[in-house]
């Protein structure tokens, strides 16, 4: 019996003949939503961060914008998660698009009557991160039950997609509003997507899934449940891992990609948006091969393959010449591409794997043991760029980090997960 087959009876609902129902409208037009609201926000943060950079000139108050960008998800993943699995995943991401915009509107009036202060915007930036922690799971579990099983990883793709298209297009549309708007104008693009994010959600009915736990347990048992079952299941542990320390030893090689274009090529702030840019297409790329091709039933190889052959790519932009530097950028457009049809599956074999009334749970611990081995990462990378150069720093976390992707392929537990 799968874990769909198993929920269905635990919440005493009926299997859905998806033959039969008409999901498409309410799912692409719920999605089309949250994805504009995603680029919204990604323009939103471009421009904050282009505001610091221009008030402050400082790489400290930079690194204090990153902490407040991304430290909320790590420290409320698995409370969002839990929060999910207990209440209406619908309220929870009207709330948490409608906080995210409040907080942009207040911002525009700060700027507006020229108040504003870096607290301010560090302030905003922390809400609207810790937002996200909660909208996230919502909308993750909300969509392995209004789509089909089988379009799990092509919707994955999708998300991937628009991830890819985020990194290209943030930058460049960000400056293009800044150029020709005031910045408190630039920012009601945020509002604007997070309002047709929340439209949606208030005339499509999404299903409530039945707990089949006791109702009056609290928030921390809840937790504890959920933490149960991803121990329990010793590949989805070796997943975590896995998942973990890849991002650990990889995710600093992309923090320095500005330092590898200026001191081992040669090049100026066009050049690291090209790099940069090209990455963000790969990852469009890999997004729309997801979305259009039928996966294998069995899509743990594809993924553990997929992330060696990134990782791996990254280790050989390390040793390429200084007059080589469009081998470079290719090196970023393989990345992105094979990272992507790595990574985009992922999600949906824990869609299938995990029942819905715990992927809010189970999917943030994922969230947070991420949240917390990118910036271990970065502090350990930091000294060894300095000590050994930035060179050795891609091929070394480049080489280890495809070594322990192959290593996943010696794990039967890993390999069998998707027939638990």
């Amino acid at each position: 019996m799968t874990a769909v087959e198993q929920e269905v009876m635990a919440a005493n609902i009926s299997p859905v003949n998806w033959d039969e129902v008409r999901w498409k409208p309410r799912f692409f037009i719920i999605w089309f939503g949250q994805s504009l609201s995603q680029i919204g926000s990604a323009l939103t943060q471009f421009i904050l961060i282009w505001w610091i950079t221009d008030t402050t000139g400082s790489a400290s108050a930079l690194a204090t914008a990153g902490i407040m960008a991304l430290l909320p998800q790590a420290l409320f993943a698995a409370l969002g998660g839990t929060i999910a699995d207990r209440f209406n995943r619908r309220f929870i991401m009207i709330v948490s698009d409608s906080i995210t915009a409040l907080c942009i509107v207040i911002l525009m009036l700060l700027f507006a009557s020229d108040t504003v202060q870096l607290w301010h915007v560090y302030t905003a930036m922390f809400i609207r991160s810790t937002m996200q922690a909660f909208q996230n799971p919502a909308a993750i579990a909300t969509t392995s039950i209004i789509v089909p099983p089988t379009w799990y990883s092509r919707v994955a793709g999708m998300n991937q997609t628009v991830a890819g298209l985020m990194s290209v297009a943030a930058a460049p549309l960000g400056a293009a509003l800044l150029a020709f708007l005031p910045l408190q104008t630039a920012l009601i693009i945020d509002v604007v997507t997070a309002s047709l994010a929340v439209i949606p959600l208030f005339f499509f009915r999404i299903p409530r899934t039945v707990r089949p736990t006791d109702n009056q347990a609290s928030i921390w048992q809840d937790f504890r449940e959920g933490l149960r079952f991803v121990m329990g299941k010793r590949g989805l542990v070796y997943l975590y891992v896995l998942t973990a320390l890849m991002i650990a030893v990889i995710l600093p090689t992309f923090s320095l990609t500005p330092l590898l274009v200026r001191n081992e090529f040669g090049g100026g702030v066009g050049e690291i948006a090209l790099m940069e840019g090209i990455g963000g297409l790969g990852m469009i790329l890999g997004g729309v091969v997801i979305s259009i091709i039928r996966l294998p039933r069995r899509q743990m190889p594809i993924v553990l393959v997929s992330y060696a052959v990134s990782c791996a790519v990254i280790a050989v932009a390390g040793i390429i010449p200084r007059n080589l530097f469009a081998a470079a950028v290719f090196t970023w457009l393989i990345s992105g591409i094979t990272f992507t049809i790595g990574n985009a599956p992922i999600i949906g074999i824990l869609q299938r794997i995990i029942p819905n009334h715990m992927q809010g749970r189970a999917l943030s611990l994922l969230t947070t043991l991420n949240g917390f081995a990118a910036p271990i990462g970065l502090a350990l990378a930091a000294p060894l760029a300095e000590a050994l150069g930035v060179r050795a720093v891609l091929i070394i976390g480049g080489v280890l980090s495809a070594v322990i992707c192959l290593a996943g392929l010696l794990s039967p537990r890993l390999m069998h997960l998707e027939d638990q």
